[in-house]
């Protein structure tokens, strides 16, 4: 199964992008301590699980990255009353679903979920545009002849940055995240949309091997050998097409849940539409729409319904931790 990310240059396809029209499956809490990667005992409180389980299995699958291994041990884990949260939210099939559902579940502007947000890279235009003309000016004063090459030479700027976006986009889209970042919310909105997918990935049951936030490169590592196999065969089927349209737009309902404009859906779509092309039976116009806004619906229930574990998985996931503390973060966090 392909890396979920958020923060990807890619090209939607005209349907993935008329949303409802017609969606990168890329905060305060205390955090546990750092794993022994040899030894890891946990003590549990709970009278129907042995005094002490043993995470190894799940440390040493993790460290292989091996999928199977890593679901079988939170299987196992799940037996003994540790792991109550994994794979905890039975399958629900899609049914229609309508945009004012959506705005009753609290999304702030579910009419334009998927529409893209212009404000990083309007934001980043101006500021080139209004640096380089500052600067041609000021650069005006210069006697002599530096006065007459050098704005131009500065003006010259903008027009290089609009050739490399039409050239090569991947290249003005990092720029463009790296400028982001200086918005107050960015950390904040990917914090939320990878913790989102993490998440709901885990409480359907799907293993995560891994993530990353950082500029350019914040996604969520599931991988699953047998879905993997349905992927690329074009063979997957409507069930498994439904539990993974719901971690592949959570990253989306989280982000419209709490802001009123979503800057990190481009990947997820492009995503949700790779899917919807593998699966069987094949979905018309129609049933890709209500497939998206269902999938958006359910993620976004689900994260609301858990809100204090999103919260303190997003403090975990912003300190670095590793995906066994994500894990038992989520075991220990009060639902809130």
């Amino acid at each position: 199964m392909p890396t979920i990310c958020h923060r990807f240059p890619c090209d939607l396809s005209p349907l993935a992008t008329q949303y409802y029209n017609t969606l990168r499956f890329t905060r305060s809490s205390s955090i546990p301590n750092p794993i022994n990667r040899r030894r890891r005992i946990i003590t549990l409180s709970t009278s129907s699980a042995p005094g002490d389980v043993d995470l190894n299995p799940l440390v040493s699958a993790l460290s292989k990255k091996d999928s199977q291994a890593v679901e079988e041990a939170l299987d196992e884990l799940g037996k003994v009353g540790w792991a109550k949260r994994w794979s905890s939210q039975p399958y629900v099939s899609r049914r229609t679903t309508y945009v004012r559902e959506l705005t009753s579940l609290g999304m702030k502007n579910a009419e334009n979920l998927a529409i893209p947000s212009v404000r990083n890279d309007a934001a980043f235009l101006f500021t080139v545009v209004g640096t380089t003309g500052f600067l041609g000016v000021l650069a005006g004063q210069l006697p002599g002849d530096w006065g007459f090459f050098v704005p131009y030479l500065v003006g010259s700027i903008s027009l290089i940055v609009l050739a490399v976006g039409s050239v090569s986009p991947g290249l003005l889209q990092a720029a463009i995240d790296g400028f982001s970042s200086f918005f107050p919310d960015y950390k904040d909105r990917i914090t939320s949309h990878e913790a989102a997918h993490f998440l709901v990935a885990y409480l359907i049951g799907i293993p995560i091997l891994g993530y990353s936030l950082d500029i350019g490169k914040e996604h969520v590592n599931l991988i699953d050998e047998r879905l993997e196999k349905l992927i690329y065969s074009g063979q997957l089927d409507s069930k498994e097409l439904d539990r993974l349209a719901v971690v592949a737009m959570a990253g989306l309902a989280a982000e419209g849940l709490k802001y009123n404009s979503v800057l990190g859906q481009s990947a997820d779509l492009f995503t949700l539409q790779r899917l919807i092309n593998r699966s069987k039976p094949t979905l018309n116009k129609e049933q890709q729409q209500n497939l998206t806004r269902w999938a958006v619906l359910f993620a976004g229930s689900l994260i609301k319904n858990n809100t204090g574990v999103h919260e303190d998985l997003m403090a975990a996931m912003s300190k670095n931790a590793s995906v066994i503390e994500c894990i038992e973060t989520i075991e220990n966090a009060a639902v809130g």
